[in-house]
């Protein structure tokens, strides 16, 4: 069986944060989950995490769904796969990719293409290389008719060989078997008095084991983050192959600024995304939306036709022909239905709104099932919450919801109820009925010509 071992106990002492380098997220998702979703999606299901600084927060990310393994001591990258030996001598039979948890942009290809040619020229380790135009501080890559001769880092390249561009990305592929037996064959008798997993590469060419490299198309592999600086160059590189991604695909872009989209989101054909617009995790969006600007979508599904301005959207169904916004919170496990209209500051929690249904401005929907053809007036309120448990409200459909009309939960209005402004509904209210609720208004004349003479001293 092949299976992977990722490095993942970095520091990352220039992030300045407690918490180890691989969890810093790309688009959303932590770096680490970057490598093993390219892992999976190449066919390796047996995965080993090293974990080292605060290991406990890897194993709190991984929920338990792979093997992690401990490198108390950070004694360089040999050391750190020599942890994994008890991973790999369960199954020696396949071959084993090591690669590190902080570079996010390995990719699918690479893998398979590698262990491709890996496993034809039958190679005990091959490299994973990628050309860089300005290789300068990575290992240069030494090759020889018949393979490579080995990795120079920059300290220790010669002028010619600082000339070379292609370069170790980190990632190797060994046969399981000889990994197992090279690993044991490591020492630290160097400057750093550290364990290299690229002395390997020397060891199994002593031994007249073949050793190959194989170069990516994909430069971007080599990619990694070493401050918040490179971070966020990460960041802004993935973004905008997401979005360029995106714009193959049929969907438009006016500007760009402030656009961030998530790699699992799908966006139909003829979308247009404005400005200073996020989209997060599996978001799917219909065909001929427009969505922002200043619009944050997560998690949510959305048909075909939604116009969302100023939106912000969370775990929700958004039916065909919706039109929300500007200033609207729409709160998880809310189903919006098709043809609805919601304006200004308004709240959606828990509740589904039916078809044709208008809730123009101004207005709180919590833990409510309102019908079709439904208006809800300027200042309505589904009271929800007594202090102990949440209630719900129903509204039937083509009722007429009053300005500044309080729905004390739980209760419900029948169809094409009416409620007068200002109404408190403290009980059900049946089909045809209009409900209303008010104190018999006084008009005191000549108040507030008293009232300023009073406060004149007139």
């Amino acid at each position: 069986m092949n299976k992977a071992v990722i490095l993942a106990g970095g520091q990352g002492k220039r992030m300045k944060a407690e918490m180890p380098k691989p969890l810093f997220k790309v688009l959303g998702e932590p770096m680490l989950r970057w490598v093993i979703s390219a892992c999976e999606a190449a066919g390796l299901a047996d995965i080993c995490v090293v974990k080292g600084f605060k290991g406990e927060m890897i194993d709190e990310y991984l929920g338990g769904k792979y093997t992690t393994v401990l490198q108390a001591e950070r004694l360089g990258t040999g050391h750190a796969v020599q942890q994994a030996i008890p991973f790999l001598e369960k199954d020696k039979s396949g071959n084993t990719l090591v690669l590190c948890g902080d570079a996010p942009f390995i990719d699918e290809e690479t893998i398979r293409s590698s262990l491709e040619m890996h496993e034809k020229q039958n190679n005990a380790v091959t490299v994973i290389t990628a050309e860089l135009d300005e290789p300068f501080g990575y290992g240069r890559i030494i090759r020889t008719e018949n393979g490579i001769s080995g990795i120079v880092e920059q300290k220790d390249a010669t002028d010619e060989q600082k000339a070379i561009k292609e370069v170790n990305s980190g990632a190797y592929w060994f046969r399981t078997a000889d990994l197992v037996e090279l690993l044991g064959k490591l020492d630290n008798n160097n400057a750093q008095g550290e364990y290299y997993l690229t002395d390997t590469i020397s060891i199994a060419i002593s031994e007249g084991k073949n050793a190959g490299a194989y170069k990516s198309d994909n430069a971007d592999i080599i990619k990694g983050a070493n401050d918040r600086k490179d971070l966020l160059e990460l960041n802004n590189y993935a973004r905008m192959a997401v979005i360029e991604k995106h714009l193959a695909n049929g969907v438009e872009f006016t500007c760009t600024d402030g656009v961030v989209i998530e790699r699992g989101v799908t966006i139909g054909v003829g979308t247009e995304i404005l400005p200073n617009t996020i989209i997060r995790k599996n978001t799917t969006i219909g065909v001929n939306c427009k969505i922002g600007p200043n619009t944050v979508v997560e998690n949510c599904k959305l048909g075909d036709d939604v116009n969302l301005h100023t939106v912000q959207a969370y775990e929700a169904e958004i039916e065909s022909g919706v039109k929300i916004g500007p200033y609207v919170h729409i709160r998880p496990d809310s189903v919006i239905k098709s043809g609805t209209k919601i304006g200004d500051f308004v709240e959606i929690k828990n509740s589904v709104i039916g078809e044709k249904t208008a809730i123009a401005h101004l207005a709180y929907v919590g833990d409510s099932d309102i019908g079709k053809r439904v208006n809800i007036g300027c200042g309505t309120v589904t009271v929800n919450y007594d202090g102990i448990e949440k209630s719900r409200c129903v509204i039937g459909d083509n009722c007429f919801v009053g300005c500044n009309t309080n729905l004390i939960a739980p209760v419900k209005l029948g169809k094409a109820v009416y409620t007068a402004a200002g109404t408190t509904v403290t009980r059900d209210v049946p089909d045809y009925a209009l409900a209303i609720d008010r104190g018999v208004m006084k008009i005191n004349e000549g108040y507030t010509l008293r009232k300023l003479k009073t406060k004149l001293g007139k």
